[in-house]
This record gives structure tokens, sequence and C-alpha cells, in this order.
């Protein structure tokens, strides 16, 4: 479909002549004699850009460009006015239109102005689209789980991203920190703004300030050219620090000025740069333990830990495991372009039973693995890891899946806490759970001494 153009001016020769030439590059052109007339084309109908006149009985240009931004914002505005009244022609800038152009008229220099911003508009489009379909693939109700454990999280995700807090997501590797600050940025009002991710611990600590802060041409060898750093990229959006622990102590006082004074100062310069950003950190480390061990400073970690989400791993959410085979199943039947129904029930006890050391990323790597490998609907042990076949199995007893995960859940709680006596105390700490979650669990499984 061809970009649609209202051309207004109460000048039939200069409006025909600007019709005439469109409709030739192919535009689809409406007409109007003035703005009252252009103003009620505007309420009947929508057009890709309106190109005016200012000086109009009945309705003036500029009248017409605030009725335009009313009813339509996503309308271009490009204003048609004389030599001598330019400073108008600034005003209407002002309020919203995209250009101007000079009577009498090129019909060539109008052809480039028109081409360049209707390309610039779908540019744009073209960003918002990606931008809701990004937003979509990391909002939080997106996130994979049923479990209580996952809940929370859900729960201070939500809280949380509205705010402009700095947030600490702690956690083992593979059970998703990055995917969290994603969600929390994606829900934030700073989700049409970037959201910059930067891995601490793969960059080298004699470059890692430069790659942060930025730094000027010549500041060392091999600055060959002026560099903005990942705080500057993210300005206006949200700065997400994964596994903070890596960074050097010499550096981490820099982290602080620039969370508390909204500043950095690039290599090679003693001028300070002001940023906008949001700063969500990450680690699978004990920030505590590396405190008092001296490896980090404490003023940080209090000011980066102002909420911190704790990510349960695949041990305290079992219950989660088929939904997230499901998920990956869906994600990959896309990608690999198979049709694959699911995992036999042989498979998904197996899945249940196993202990995830790489979490999520290592459940997901054997589900990839395992559908590239299957041929039929649905995927059975040939298509597992040899590894996992040596592990020892549970005995289908003919029950259904959800009564199965119960059994399990049920038996593996009644082993751990015959292991330690009956201690509680103990019993949820080797299962890295709380003491009041253990409680519920053998309350809702009917587990009794």
């Amino acid at each position: 479909m061809s970009d649609r153009i209202l051309v207004v001016d109460d000048e039939q020769i200069i409006r025909e002549s600007i019709s005439f030439i469109l409709k030739k590059e192919g535009y689809t052109v409406t007409e109007a004699a003035n703005g009252k007339e252009a103003y009620e084309k505007l309420l009947a109908d929508s057009y890709d850009l309106i190109i005016t006149d200012l000086e109009m009985p009945e309705m003036k240009g500029i009248e017409l460009l605030d009725n335009a931004m009313q009813f339509n914002p996503q309308s271009l505005v490009m204003i048609i006015t004389a030599y001598g009244s330019l400073d108008t022609a600034i005003n209407a800038l002002r309020k919203g239109a995209c250009d101007y152009i000079l009577k009498p008229l090129e019909f060539d220099e109008l052809l480039v102005k028109i081409r360049r911003l209707l390309e610039h508009k779908k540019i744009l489009l073209e960003n918002q689209i990606l931008r809701r379909e990004v937003s979509r693939q990391y909002d939080f109700v997106n996130l994979v789980g049923r479990s209580p454990e996952m809940q929370r999280v859900f729960d201070v995700i939500q809280k949380v991203a509205g705010t402009e807090s700095t947030v600490l997501v702690t956690g083992k590797s593979g059970t998703g920190k990055e995917l969290v600050a994603r969600a929390i940025h994606f829900n934030s009002l700073r989700a049409m703004k970037p959201f910059i991710a930067v891995n601490c611990g793969a960059i080298p600590e004699t470059l890692i300030e430069s790659e942060l802060f930025g730094h000027k041409k010549g500041s060392f060898t091999g600055a060959v050219m002026d560099k903005a750093g990942y705080f500057k990229a993210a300005d206006g959006g949200t700065l997400f620090l994964d596994e903070i622990s890596e960074m050097p102590l010499q550096l981490q006082v820099k982290l602080l000025r620039a969370i508390e004074q909204k500043e950095i100062t690039p290599v090679g310069t003693s001028t300070p740069m002001q940023i906008d950003i949001r700063l969500i950190a990450s680690t699978n480390r004990n920030l505590l333990a590396e405190v008092e061990g001296g490896r980090f400073r404490e003023d940080l970690y209090y000011r980066l830990n102002v909420v911190e989400i704790k990510l349960p791993s695949l041990a305290e959410r079992k219950a989660d495991i088929p939904l997230l085979v499901e998920h990956f199943l869906e994600k990959y039947r896309k990608e690999l372009r198979k049709n694959i129904k699911g995992v036999g029930n042989d498979v998904m006890l197996l899945l249940m039973q196993h202990e995830w050391k790489g979490e999520i990323r290592e459940l997901e790597n054997i589900i990839e693995r395992a559908m590239i490998f299957t041929d039929g609907d649905f995927i059975t042990m040939q298509e597992l890891p040899e590894f996992l076949h040596s592990e020892p199995r549970m005995q289908l007893n003919g029950t259904s899946l959800e009564g199965a995960i119960s059994d399990f859940e049920k038996q593996y709680i009644l082993a751990v806490l015959r292991k330690h006596d009956f201690d509680k105390e103990k019993t949820s700490h080797d299962l890295k759970i709380s003491l009041p979650t253990l409680y519920r669990r053998i309350k809702d499984l009917g587990i009794t001494q």
C-alpha cells in the first residue's frame, strides 16, 4: 500500500501541482483547499504525511497542525511557507511539524524531503514493533514457573519494575538472572530505552574501566579514537552488570560514585559526564562472604542490594520442570521446524530425578539436543545423552504425571528427613528450601514421622 499524503493549500495551482507530482511518484494523494476542509478529512481518515500552507482562510496551518497532532500523533506534518514567514515556520516546528519548504517550491527538493521523512517514519515504526516484540518476549508473566518459590520472584519483579531502585539478582549460574533483569527493564518506564548487558567476568581487568566508562583518544596505547563505554550506551535505559563479584576492587569505588552521583569520568579525562541509568547487578557468589573476605566493598554491596531477588535452583523448584520442558519444546519446535508433541513419561520422570548442576541452561541444552535426534512424535530415552541412561530410574506405576511428581517429591523429602532423623532445620538446609516451605510441603504431601 502506498503512503497516503494530504496536500492543503488555498492556492489551487500550488495544490494541484504538488498533487500531480506526488501521484506520478506513486503516492496516494488527497487535496484540501483550506484548513477547515483538511480538518474534516482528518476526522474521517488518517494520513502518513500532511503538507500544508500556513496562511489560509477559515483555519490557519498552525491550528491544523495542532489538530493533526491531537487526532493522529503519528502523522508527519510539513509546512509550506514564504521566506518572510520563517519565524512562523520555526514556531510550527516547535509545535511538532517535521520539516518545512519555502516558496517558490522546488519540486525535486520537495520529493527528497518527503522520501526522507517517510523512510524515517517507517524505521521508527519498525523499531516500535521490534521493541514491543522484545518486551513481550521478556515480560515477567512469560517467565516459566508455578512453584511458590517462583511466584515470589514474580511478585518482587512486578513490584520493583516500576521503580528506579537498584536491584541485585542472586542465584546459581544457569538459573536465569539475565532474564529477570530483562523482565524488570521491559516492565519499567525505561522499556523503550536501551538495555545493555555486560559480563564483568568476561572483560580483561586491564580493559574493564575503559569498557564501562569509556576513554579519550590517546589515553593509552591502542586508544586510537574516543569510546563512549557501556554506561553511556545505556544512558536513559538499564545497565545490567552480570557477575558483579568479578569487578576489581580498585574499580568498585568508581562504580559506587557512578551510582550515587550519576556521573562517570572516561579514562584520559578529568571532566565528569552525567548519565541517567537504572542499574541491575547479578552474582552467583555470596557477596557478604566476599565483603568479609575483603574482595568486595561493603558500601558498594549495600548500595547494590537495595532489593535482592534470589533465584531458586531447580532442586528447589522441581515441580516447575514439566513446565520448563514444555517451554523449551515450544521454543525449539519453531527453531528446528519439528512438530514434536512432548516427552515420554519415563523421560519426564528421569528429568525430574536428575541433579541439574547446570540448572535451567543444562535442561534447555538436553531438550534441544533430544529434539535434533528425535524422528517420532515424542522424545524417548534413546534420544537422551548417554550419561542420563546410567542414572537410577524410578519405576512407572501407571499414575498420572502430576501424581508421579507428587510421589517423587514426597519420597525425596521423606528420605532426607530420615537422613537427618527428622531434624527439619537440617533437612530444609539440605534441600535448599526455607523452613516454612518445608513445613508447608510436609503438610501438603501428608508426610508423617
